[in-house]
């Protein structure tokens, strides 16, 4: 198995501190509760000037918006597996891997590190809309929301995998690949809100 992070004890419960420094150590875990309200409330707003701001039709605006949670779920799996698991041949890169996935490896039950902290966050949802609105105009105003909606429910769907048994409902497949992500084959699973990439791109598990 690939090593992921800079320690190959998947089943650990604990914690890692990553920063000496009280301040950075405390900002740097988030209850998943703060990402999840912050996207969906900047994806109200966000629709709201969609509606009231722009003439685009209501119609029009509904599949700009699916396009973007579309959008969304194709970047979790791109950044999943080439970001988030790049080869640390580097120190700087080793540092990096581990810093913003490889930790999460390491002890994937920390409840405190299943999202990015807050202001990581708000400054990703900021980011998104100016890059968004440069190439898309007022379309962002409604893309956005569904790209903000994918980040939310991937958030959801993340901690749900991670904090809980397997449910007996349709979120269990995406438990389970993503638990052979990572207790199995850190090559295999990136998608963890939808499998539907990992379909397309032959990353999915293997039948036994």
């Amino acid at each position: 198995m690939k090593k992921i992070g800079r320690l190959e004890r998947p089943d650990n419960n604990g914690t890692a501190i990553m920063f000496d420094n009280p301040i950075m150590e405390r900002i740097s875990r988030t209850h998943i509760s703060i990402p999840i309200t912050m996207f969906l409330v900047f994806a109200g707003i966000s629709l709201y000037y969609a509606l009231t701001d722009t003439s685009i039709s209501l119609g029009i605006g509904l599949l700009v918006m699916f396009a973007g949670y579309i959008f969304f779920t194709f970047v979790e799996y791109m950044m999943h597996k080439h970001f988030f698991h790049m080869e640390p041949d580097t120190p700087i890169k080793d540092k990096l891997q581990y810093s913003v996935h490889g930790v999460h490896h390491d002890y994937p039950k920390d409840k405190d590190r299943l999202a990015m902290p807050p202001f990581v966050s708000a400054a990703y949802a900021v980011i998104s809309y100016l890059l968004f609105t440069l190439i898309l105009g007022d379309y962002a105003l409604y893309f956005l929301p569904g790209f903000l909606a994918g980040y939310a429910s991937y958030l959801g769907v993340h901690y749900i995998v991670h904090a809980f048994n397997p449910p007996k409902n349709f979120f269990k497949v995406l438990w389970v690949n993503h638990a052979i992500h990572h207790y199995k084959d850190p090559d295999i699973a990136f998608g963890v809100s939808t499998p539907l990439w990992d379909i397309i791109f032959g990353t999915m598990p293997k039948k036994d």
